[in-house]
């Protein structure tokens, strides 16, 4: 694709179905619907990198967000901004989204948004900006409650800095992009718990080299997609040179060390050879200004005034690229290969990995100009090696245009959003459900046919009666016997459902629960294996506790595998000591739109009841699961340190209740030798 490389500089500065969320104590609380068009997704892109900056990020940036509106979704790109002014619009802007999210697309397509203003810290022989600027992390707050976007976007999101922010109030499907090859100590070693948790809520990652793909599975080992940035073929700003004249062009994108270190190779090469050198400088002295004479006659400057690097690196027979890693410049090589001329650059992994090796382009050792000046010269006097390496440079794909990137990362996009449940559910099964009465249900619970509790059935169904309950779930650790007795004995006495269930652990990937089956399933199997058996029985598949980390729980990247096979994700469980880790779990059900489902996981007959599921009545999974779409989750307060230390009592300081074989041994039915109940606990 041939654009206008100046199109950067004219874009405008940012200055001028249902989802759960947090159960609140009386239920789910309010809920949002997607912004997003029906031929379209709504996406947040969020840069670390002032918006146009001379940044790969924020090219890459700015590219692909145009691309992806030009296809009909809906694009908002968060940067920050130095400008007051923008700022303020922006934080104007998501208030007004607050009450109409549409109102952020309703002009610009890409949208531009300044979240924030970067303050310029000594660092280096240079100022740069602070990693993350200022009130980035309440202004992204805001603007995911305002909006419920369907992609959320980060780039380079090491903490700390804009990225690792909007993952860490993000409520979407959320896609991370790496472009640099660098190890951040910060996030690598001091802070590396704290961001392996945001990275946790990556749906899926992307990176722009090999090398950057092999730094993050070096420090965050996980499933990476590698999506090289595109490049521009623009038409050149100067006439070609004379016939048998070699043009060596330099883009000072580089750190100033590169500049010199390419002038003191252009002054080794012999006087004899026909070549002119072409740099552009986009700062504010002369480069020039210390050369010989003889050098400057044969250099040429250009501003930014005269033209973009695109348009510059359109003429060129070989582009220089002399970095020492402090701040390479790839972008420009694979500008250098779109337009068909021969890339000779330091020998760093970065540019490495663009030429190959001596296939599209030359290297010479970091810092090394008298090599730098030797491989100059051998292409200036073998045309032929300059057209089988610029040939090479074009059929090798290293080149490609935007619109390529607008693909992948599209598909990207689908196929996370593809994973998404239906909101809706069966409207049949709606209308019938429409006049049943209203019950509360609780769905995780235990008796002494666990290992860790001591409850007898008959106790257990007593006290959910007395607590005013229509249903329960029993679901005990490995085991149906006691949700099939309890089955029995509620057919006895009347007024209670029970759902026969069984808390099943897998093979080191956490727990899952197997509602409505029959047979018992055996531990040990994986998760995939264990969800495979419970959709045999015909039963649902129900993901207790999925993010305390004080479980045995899965890892991320194992719910995605089977997040289509998740029927209900419990996202409260009173149980639970840390709240956030019942908020990682409605944020995983809101953006995957999977049933959310809650229960007491009480394993004292005094927890029964503490969280519970106010929905239809209904007969069967199919009618069951529906209910669940419409209901809310009801709350009471129950003393966590109270409870729990009843079950360390109760259970013989947590050692566990009766055996299955001391159960056999005393009567039938499994009850004890005398059949008395005992009392019932109060509350």
């Amino acid at each position: 694709m041939r654009v206008d490389p100046k199109a950067r500089n004219r874009a405008k500065d940012p200055g001028t179905g249902s989802r759960p969320v947090l159960p609140s104590r009386n239920g789910l609380g309010h809920i949002l619907k997607h912004v997003s068009a029906a031929d379209g997704l709504a996406i947040a892109q969020v840069s670390p990198q002032r918006w146009g900056s001379r940044h790969e990020i924020a090219e890459f940036v700015e590219r692909t967000s145009v691309e992806l509106a030009q296809r009909g979704h809906r694009v908002l790109v968060a940067a920050p901004s130095d400008s007051r002014t923008a700022i303020r619009d922006g934080k104007r802007a998501i208030r007004a989204a607050a009450a109409d999210p549409d109102s952020l697309f309703a002009a610009d397509n890409p949208r531009v948004l300044a979240i924030g203003q970067s303050l310029p810290l000594p660092s280096g022989p240079r100022r740069r900006p602070a990693p993350i600027p200022l009130d980035v992390s309440g202004a992204l707050e805001q603007l995911f409650e305002a909006v419920p976007f369907d992609i959320v976007h980060v780039h380079e999101p090491f903490a700390p800095s804009p990225g690792s922010a909007a993952l860490r109030h993000s409520l979407s499907l959320n896609v991370a992009s790496f472009h640099e090859p660098v190890e951040r100590v910060l996030s690598t070693q001091v802070a590396r718990m704290l961001v392996e948790m945001f990275f946790g809520r990556i749906d899926a990652r992307t990176a722009s080299t090999l090398a950057t793909a092999e730094m993050l599975e070096r420090f965050f080992p996980g499933p990476c997609e590698l999506i090289r940035a595109g490049a521009d073929v623009a038409d050149p700003v100067l006439p070609a040179p004379p016939a048998g004249r070699v043009r060596i062009v330099h883009c000072a994108e580089e750190e100033r060390g590169a500049l010199r270190l390419f002038l003191r190779a252009l002054r080794r090469l012999p006087d004899d050879l026909d070549w002119e050198g072409v740099i552009w400088f986009d700062g504010q002295t002369d480069p020039l200004a210390r050369v010989s004479r003889r050098l400057r006659e044969r250099v040429r400057l250009l501003r930014p005034t005269d033209g973009e690097p695109p348009q510059v690196i359109a003429g060129a027979d070989i582009v220089c690229l002399a970095s020492g890693g402090v701040r390479p410049a790839p972008g420009v090589a694979r500008e250098a290969l779109a337009a068909g001329a021969v890339p000779v650059v330091s020998d760093l992994e970065t540019y490495r990995e663009l030429v190959g090796d001596g296939e599209r382009g030359l290297l010479f050792p970091v810092g090394d100009s008298q090599t730098l000046a030797a491989q100059l010269e051998r292409l200036c006097r073998e045309p032929e090696l300059r057209s089988s390496l610029a040939s090479s440079a074009r059929s090798g794909g290293e080149g490609r245009g935007w619109g390529e990137v607008g693909d992948e990362l599209e598909a990207v996009y689908r196929r996370l959003v593809a994973r998404r449940h239906d909101p809706a559910g069966d409207p049949v099964i709606r209308k019938r459900l429409q006049g049943r009465e209203l019950i509360h249900c609780d769905l995780h619970m235990h008796t002494d046919h666990s290992p860790d509790c001591a409850t007898p059935v008959e106790v257990l169904l007593a006290t959910a009666k007395e607590r005013g309950l229509g249903a329960i779930a029993i679901t005990d650790h490995n085991e149906v016997s006691g949700a099939l007795e309890a089955r029995e004995l509620a057919r006895e006495m009347g007024g209670i459902k029970v759902i026969v269930a069984e808390e099943v652990k897998t093979a080191q990937q956490g727990e899952v629960i197997g509602l409505f089956i029959e047979e018992k399933i055996e531990r040990g199997m994986s998760l995939a294996e264990t969800i495979a058996e419970i959709k045999r029985q015909g039963g649902l598949v129900y993901v207790p506790h999925p993010f305390d980390r004080m479980h045995s729980v899965p890892d991320y990247e194992h719910l995605l595998d089977v997040v289509a096979e998740i029927d209900i994700l419990e996202v409260f469980n009173p149980r639970i000591a840390i709240d956030s880790f019942n908020e990682e779990a409605v944020r995983f059900a809101r953006k995957y739109d999977i049933v959310a489902g809650a229960g007491s996981d009480s394993h004292v007959a005094q927890g029964l009841g503490s969280v519970m599921i106010k929905l239809r009545d209904f007969e069967g999974p199919a009618e069951f699961l529906q209910a669940m779409r419409d209901a809310d989750i009801v709350r009471k307060h129950k003393n966590l340190v109270y409870v729990q230390a009843l079950k360390f009592l109760q259970t013989s300081g947590g050692r566990g209740g009766r055996s299955l074989a001391a159960r056999q041994r005393s009567g039938p039915g499994g009850r004890g030798g005398s059949g008395r109940k005992r009392p019932v606990g109060k509350s």
